[in-house]
């Protein structure tokens, strides 16, 4: 793998490094679930953990969402932590806030300390610079994401939205979207290409469903970063169980050298 001009330090693990890192979510619905959840996923050691909290029933208790968030930090240990809320148009489950109080719920969140990592999308750019403001008030890592579950727009686009994340102050720019051929999954892979040698940030690319696994498993050859894999529960289409992507990526990493 290429290792980004600016790889991301977070805890003990090196994002855009030498090797694609693993990451698994935790989709629980309350409490006792996410803290279950983090507990199998931690054994299985990930380099990171997504909590997805639109899955959360309590998510509009910002209290109990932080304090959920610090339990997972204790059970998680330096495993980092990428805390993430999608709407059901961005592929997430239906909640009702907006983006004022996801912004209140961010700030709550960072605060606790529990959190290395925010995701937040960049559909949303007018709340993007406040966004920026409050991760790195706390010490927090942004991900700006584009997702699109309809279609893959063209290589050109994608390489433009992943400039626009690193011009709106992203540590880390993802861009996530739904092949309907194979020429589809190509064109995210050569965007992740032509991303990865004109932008200083590390790169998450996929092609989501069957028809894009094959970018969870061969992405880092081309730029990715950051693969997500299933822990225990799948948050989105074409993810593949963690044992399974540290299986075929050992031998790709091995034989690409």
């Amino acid at each position: 793998m290429a290792i980004s001009k600016r790889a991301v330090r977070v805890r003990n693990v090196l994002i855009g490094g030498d090797e694609p890192c693993i990451c698994a979510p935790v989709v629980g619905a309350d409490a006792g679930q996410v803290l279950e959840e983090t507990r199998q996923i931690s054994a299985k050691k990930p380099h990171l953990i997504e909590w997805r909290a639109d899955f959360f029933q309590a998510i509009h208790d910002e209290q109990q969402v932080a304090a959920t968030a610090r339990e997972m930090r204790a059970i998680a240990g330096d495993i980092p932590i990428l805390f993430t809320v999608r709407s059901e148009l961005e592929g997430g489950r239906p909640i009702s806030l907006t983006e004022e109080e996801k912004l209140r719920l961010f700030e709550t969140v960072c605060q606790s300390g529990a959190i290395d990592l925010l995701d937040y999308e960049l559909a949303h750019e007018p709340y993007v610079p406040a966004v920026r403001q409050l991760t790195r008030c706390y010490g927090v890592r942004l991900v700006l994401s584009y997702h699109n579950f309809d279609c893959t727009p063209s290589k050109e686009e994608l390489v433009a939205k992943m400039r626009q994340a690193e011009q709106h102050g992203a540590d880390i720019a993802k861009v996530a979207v739904m092949p309907t051929s194979r020429q589809d999954v190509l064109a995210l892979l050569q965007a992740t290409e032509e991303a990865r040698q004109g932008l200083e940030i590390p790169l998450i690319t996929m092609s989501m469903g069957g028809l894009g696994a094959i970018t969870r498993l061969v992405g880092g050859l081309f730029g990715s970063a950051v693969t997500f894999a299933v822990g225990q529960q799948s948050s989105a289409p074409g993810q593949i169980p963690i044992e399974e992507v540290r299986d075929v990526l050992s031998v790709i990493m091995k034989y690409s050298q």
